[in-house]
């Protein structure tokens, strides 16, 4: 989803030329002496960590690595506590908001954007649609609400934040899961970095270090990201053709469905008698369409618009602070798009911003 960047410390020394064994530009040996902080970043010497010396021996034993080099590229990698902060959960007790939410993304700016970002790559888009069977809209919605088109791609340098929150996520309950999962990145941006010929310190991105137009994390670009404008390299932080060509391919693999709808509005039963709500036993169900409509019926949802026969469906409720939810049957498509980011807030909005774009795009053609 679309965040909110903070401006961070850009290492101004750039890296020699490629080192033949490892295929990454390996940090400068004569750099100028690094400041010790600034008021964005420290450089922590990640060296320095037993974890991180664990983690370069993982890398030189797995996968050839060599480890002067990322003793030397860790020296340069700094602790960013912006993202630690970030990653800490919001204030307890807040109720959602979906109309708030929606408005966020569902707004001119991202609408007139989607428009012209439609026009001026109108034949991927058509290429994307034929080759994986999603729609552009829902393409451009996605690339609109994570970035604005490629406005606000972040400036955190990948190998500072990801580092960071590998070796030092917030105290959460999920901390030690989280590491884990940030470790895996960060050894995804250093083959993605030796793959690609590049310095992995010139990767920027979000605080959680999502890149590029689409905001792909080092491992999806890796397993995802395809190549969709033919030059022969992945880059999502040039190429909008390599970012639609991508958005597509990591949809199909998380499960669209080409052709089929992907979200139906609903309404659902008054409490009985004594107080119990039978479509309760249907929320939060995890993110996937899996009961039938007649299973649905029965506790009380009702769509409200025709249902395509064989389908399955979720239960999606939208919390309205103190107001009243919303809600809606969604089939395997509107899953396929929480993979991107698992929230139903998320995928609501892009269903709803690329309702918005494709209409404006017919009423200013």
């Amino acid at each position: 989803m679309s965040m909110t960047f903070s401006v961070f410390f850009h290492h101004a020394v750039r890296c020699t030329a490629l080192t033949l064994a490892f295929g990454f530009a390996s940090p400068s040996q004569s750099a100028p002496a690094r400041p010790t902080s600034t008021h964005l970043g420290e450089f922590a010497d990640f060296s320095q960590w037993n974890a991180v010396a664990d983690f370069i021996d993982l890398m030189v034993a797995r996968h050839g690595f060599d480890r002067a080099t990322l003793t030397a590229l860790f020296r340069q990698t700094a602790y960013v506590e912006r993202a630690v902060q970030l990653m800490k959960p919001a204030p307890a007790g807040r109720p959602k908001n979906w109309n708030a939410y929606r408005a966020r993304f569902v707004e001119p700016v991202r609408i007139n954007g989607g428009v012209r970002f439609w026009e001026d790559n109108a034949s991927a888009l058509a290429r994307a649609e034929t080759q994986f069977g999603v729609p552009a809209e829902i393409i451009v919605a996605i690339i609109g609400v994570e970035t604005v088109y490629g406005r606000n791609t972040g400036n955190f340098r990948v190998m500072d934040a990801i580092t960071t929150l590998a070796f030092d996520y917030p105290d959460t309950p999920t901390r030690l899961t989280r590491m884990q999962y940030f470790r895996g990145e960060l050894e995804n941006t250093l083959l993605y970095a030796r793959e690609s010929g590049i310095d992995p310190l010139s990767l920027e991105g979000s605080y959680a270090g999502a890149i590029g137009l689409p905001q792909f994390m080092p491992g999806s670009i890796r397993q995802y990201a395809v190549d969709f404008d033919g030059d022969g390299k992945v880059d999502l932080r040039n190429s909008q053709v390599d970012a639609i060509g991508s958005v597509a391919s990591f949809l199909v693999k998380h499960g669209w469905h080409p052709g089929e709808p992907i979200v139906f509005p609903a309404t659902v039963s008054a409490d009985d008698s004594n107080g119990a709500r039978a479509w309760d036993a249907f929320i939060n169900q995890g993110l996937e369409a899996k009961f039938t409509i007649s299973d649905l019926r029965a506790a009380g949802v009702k769509p409200s618009t025709p249902l395509p026969d064989n389908m399955l469906f979720g239960l999606v409720d939208l919390q309205n602070g103190t107001g009243t939810p919303e809600f809606w049957l969604g089939a395997a498509n509107f899953f396929a798009i929480t993979q991107y980011n698992r929230s139903f807030f998320y995928a609501m909005s892009v269903v709803d911003l690329s309702r918005a774009i494709r209409s404006a795009r017919a009423i200013n053609p």
